[in-house]
């Protein structure tokens, strides 16, 4: 599929009624048609597909799989963010991600291409390779990534996350969850609007499954539209994790996780979802489509 015919994204040259999302200058309406974004982790050890893509030749050759059915978004990340992850230093990262956005770059002109990092050192070299979303975990964490972002207009997804990947899942506590996810969402707007980020490069991610527990994460889908902030993007991950098989009561291993991954897409985009993060494209495009159509019709 040629990305420069791919209908499901439009860029607009003005502001219209709807969701929106600026990216290195560019105006996108994710109005009537939401997004996929594919998954491409270069680690040994992420939940579902460790170690499988972890050299540059196999992350591209799945990258490319995952163009060609259709993903808008490649997310590309080199650290894993499973619960009880080890961290790793940003040389590193730097190492298993930056060769494969620059070959995704300069092979697909019209991709629009994320970096999964928490660190600003590894966003920056990524956005140099030809990165032009930043996907942050930590909703900013890292002190620098703002002003990074400020001078380089590249979309922004804060994600939600309580505690840190070695913590997050002993035992979350919320007093009220969705309350709480939307107090983040925008105080961290407003932190980045202070530090001089244009609002309308931002989206947001609750982070299900990031120091959340199967009822945490089914009301925070179950009310997705107290989340949203302004006309921002709503990002929604629940590929394959694990509370889909707790909900499903199933011993299946994660692979089996995808026809619910994708019932999930079709439910969540008439919820208010704008992109579904995935690591199987083609079902989760169906599914999306689908509801995208009934979520248009008159």
């Amino acid at each position: 599929m040629a990305l420069s015919n791919n209908p499901a994204r439009v860029i607009v040259s003005t502001a219209v009624a709807g969701t929106q999302w600026k990216i290195a200058g560019d105006m996108h309406d994710l109005s009537s048609r939401g997004w996929i974004m594919g998954v491409l982790n270069i680690t040994p050890d992420s939940f579902s597909d460790g170690g499988r893509f972890f050299d540059h030749h196999s992350a591209l050759a799945h990258a490319a799989d995952m163009v060609e059915q259709g993903a808008d978004i490649i997310d590309v990340g080199g650290e894993s963010t499973r619960p009880g992850a080890g961290t790793i230093d940003a040389e590193e990262e730097k190492r298993r991600v930056i060769p494969v956005i620059k070959k995704l770059a300069a092979e697909y002109k019209a991709l629009l291409i994320s970096v999964d990092t928490s660190k600003a050192e590894v966003a920056k070299a990524a956005l140099d390779a030809g990165a032009k979303i930043v996907n942050d975990v930590t909703g900013g964490g890292d002190p620098r990534m703002f002003s990074l972002i400020s001078e380089r207009g590249a979309g922004l997804i804060i994600m939600h996350m309580q505690g840190t990947p070695q913590t997050m899942q002993r035992a979350p506590h919320y007093h009220d969850v969705v309350g709480e996810v939307a107090d983040f969402f925008r105080q961290r707007c407003a932190r980045a609007i202070a530090c001089g980020i244009d609002p309308m490069t931002l989206a947001f991610d609750p982070g299900i499954g990031f120091g959340k527990t199967p009822a945490h994460n089914l009301s925070l889908l179950k009310h997705l539209p107290r989340l949203r902030t302004g006309n921002q993007p709503l990002v929604v991950g629940v590929s394959r994790k694990s509370f889909l098989k707790k909900i499903a009561r199933s011993d299946g291993v994660s692979t089996g996780r995808d026809a619910m991954t994708a019932a999930f897409s079709s439910m969540l985009r008439l919820n208010g979802a704008d992109i579904l993060r995935v690591h199987e494209v083609k079902s989760n495009l169906e599914a999306l489509r689908a509801a995208d159509a009934l979520r248009n019709a008159s």
